[in-house]
């Protein structure tokens, strides 16, 4: 059930509770780039997302998680291990130590040297780039609030941010977290599948989004959410053909490793234009 704090924030809502300054769902790109490009470049990198632009997404998706020290850095694991030269956990280590750490070459030696970015130079690119960018946060089991604390500071100083980038996470402790030190950040809710509550949750929560499991969504909550003025994506989908019903029943945007799959074909590119 929604946290008592949420319900209380909820009462001042709109009855399809939405803020009049919440972006709405037909504010944002519909194709995303999941961890930028990552079909094509070492994922959740500068390089990620540079591809991503070049490749025409006007939106990207990234991790955000927390190092020792607490410094926030765009990575998926809560260890090293799988994506860089490094082992070992996140909590381990400090910003201090990320100069020494190569998170490209695992994918392919022409992107030896990527750096492990941090929060901050993620969202200077994505200024600089112009794009919009939804930003996963990642807690890896530790308690709600110092992960929150670290996006609501980096995006509070940054004006433009309210209008880009939408929050997402599957903790929704952390979200509930964010939502407290953040009002008017844009967030979705993650599931693989949708809980019984969702509903009650996402306008206690004042969400502008669900974001499923492409295999879970079928047509109620497609119309469920409609009705409550929240958007719908799904991730992550590499095949077009997979969800083409779902676009055209009202999808609002997807999740895809390979955005060129998706906006090198004409009838898709005019979806994700009707986005954003």
């Amino acid at each position: 059930m929604p946290e008592p704090e949420l319900l209380a924030m909820h009462q001042s809502t709109s009855a399809t509770g939405a803020r009049p300054d919440t972006p709405r769902p037909d504010a944002f790109a519909r194709v995303i780039a999941h961890r930028g490009a990552s079909g094509s470049a070492p994922e959740n990198t500068l390089a990620a997302f540079r591809l991503a632009a070049e490749l025409g997404a006007r939106a990207i998706e990234f991790d955000v998680s927390l190092l020792g020290d607490g410094t926030a850095v765009v990575c998926h694991d809560g260890t090293l291990d799988r994506c860089t030269n490094r082992a070992g956990p996140l909590a381990a280590i400090g910003l201090r130590d990320l100069p020494g750490i190569d998170a490209g070459s695992w994918f392919g030696a022409g992107f030896a040297r990527e750096a492990l970015p941090t929060l901050e130079a993620v969202l200077d690119l994505i200024e600089a780039l112009g794009l919009q960018a939804n930003l996963e946060m990642k807690a890896h089991d530790a308690a709600p609030g110092p992960l929150a604390a670290a996006v609501a500071a980096a995006l509070a100083r940054r004006d433009w941010a309210a209008r880009r980038i939408t929050v997402s996470s599957f903790d929704h402790g952390e979200l509930a977290a964010l939502r407290r030190l953040a009002p008017r950040c844009p967030l979705a809710v993650l599931y693989e599948a949708p809980a019984p509550d969702w509903r009650e949750f996402l306008a206690a929560l004042d969400a502008e989004a669900i974001h499923l499991d492409h295999t879970a969504l079928d047509a109620a909550v497609l119309d469920a959410a409609r009705r409550d003025g929240r958007a719908v994506r799904v991730y992550t989908v590499n095949d077009p053909a997979a969800v083409l019903g779902l676009r055209d029943a009202g999808l609002d945007g997807l999740f895809t490793d390979h955005p060129s799959r998706f906006l090198s074909d004409p009838g898709w590119a005019a979806w994700d234009r009707r986005g954003g």
